[in-house]
């Protein structure tokens, strides 16, 4: 087995400088601290996790806590670019979905000794998890703003707009949304940036063109498409909470022998990897989810090892129009 004194001989540095570059110490230059860490890769070295719990005092253990998070694609990928940085940082992580009805998230978190706790794909109405937020735990949430506590989002508010003004620039005018669940921070995001961008660009939007459905619910997505074109003037356009309630929204349409986007343009949320398999394409709007879990696993390891230098923030994460197939150009 690699020794600490074996990085230290590769290096031409004393053991105690290998240990205080690895920990990132800051007397120790980049250059050095580079070269140790490099050497370290390269022979293999991996620091005793149990005597270096004992020395910080820290499990090195995160929590992560989800609701099937790892059915959803975007929160699956957030959450592998958060385990991957986590990783390079020395940290584990540990999902907690299913817990024990006998302890809360909390007493759980506690119980399992993590040093910190990511919130995503959560029911934030639950008032466990407000018990974690107002707990002594680092906690960052995802897509979810409480108070006293870090968060990082994709920027809905841009995402959206920019959706609408590529609608209008492709002549549209009739744009019809089918919105996620009302009660989540992001729905809310997203629809007041739909209706402000309209208001702006001056195109008044019917009641009638906004639905509310729930993400990832493709049959409810096209109940209520079926219900948006039977309408006397159907909308040219609808946008839909996300990829998949797309797929629902494209049956409704050949159901009632239309095409898309031929006679119905429609287009999605999140950028899927599965959207652009489609023929045509959907056009969506890309959430950048590995810059949202590499920064989530940045800011809650910053909380954890300087807790007294921790500044609670929002992080926004700015998010990519692409333009796909789906939303035919109309008009002049």
């Amino acid at each position: 087995m690699v020794s600490m004194k074996d990085v230290a001989v590769e290096c031409g540095v004393s053991i105690a400088t290998v240990s205080k570059a690895l920990n990132d110490h800051s007397d120790i230059s980049e250059e050095t601290r580079r070269k140790v860490k490099e050497a370290a890769n390269r022979l293999g070295y991996y620091p005793n996790s149990a005597a270096r719990a004992l020395k910080t005092n820290r499990s090195y253990n995160i929590g992560v806590l989800l609701n099937n998070g790892l059915a959803h694609e975007y929160f699956a990928e957030v959450l592998e670019s958060f385990k991957n940085e986590a990783e390079k940082k020395g940290y584990d992580i540990t999902f907690v979905s299913n817990h024990s009805k006998k302890m809360t998230f909390y007493e759980h978190c506690l119980y399992r000794n993590f040093d910190g706790v990511l919130v995503a794909c959560e029911d934030f109405s639950n008032p466990e998890i407000y018990e974690m937020v107002n707990g002594r735990l680092p906690v960052v949430t995802i897509d979810y703003i409480f108070n006293g506590s870090t968060s990082v989002n994709s920027n809905n508010v841009k995402g959206m707009s920019e959706l609408v003004r590529y609608a209008y620039s492709r002549g549209h005018r009739k744009i019809a949304y089918i919105y996620g669940n009302v009660e989540s921070e992001v729905t809310k995001e997203r629809l007041a940036a739909f209706y402000k961008t309209m208001d702006e660009l001056g195109v008044e939007v019917p009641d009638e063109y906004i639905k509310e459905s729930t993400y990832l619910d493709s049959i409810k997505a096209e109940k209520l498409t079926y219900e948006l074109l039977k309408l006397k003037e159907p909308p040219t356009c609808i946008f839909y909470p996300d990829d998949l309630s797309v797929v629902g929204g494209k049956n409704a349409i050949k159901n009632m022998k239309l095409h898309s986007p031929k006679d119905v343009s429609v287009a999605g949320y999140d950028g899927t990897r599965f959207s652009q398999m489609l023929n045509p394409k959907i056009t969506t709007i890309c959430q950048n989810t590995r810059e949202i879990g590499r920064i989530a696993a940045d800011e809650l390891i910053s909380a954890i090892e300087n807790p007294r230098a921790t500044i609670v923030k929002r992080v926004v994460v700015d998010a990519e129009l692409i333009e796909g197939e789906t939303i035919r150009k109309i008009g002049n």
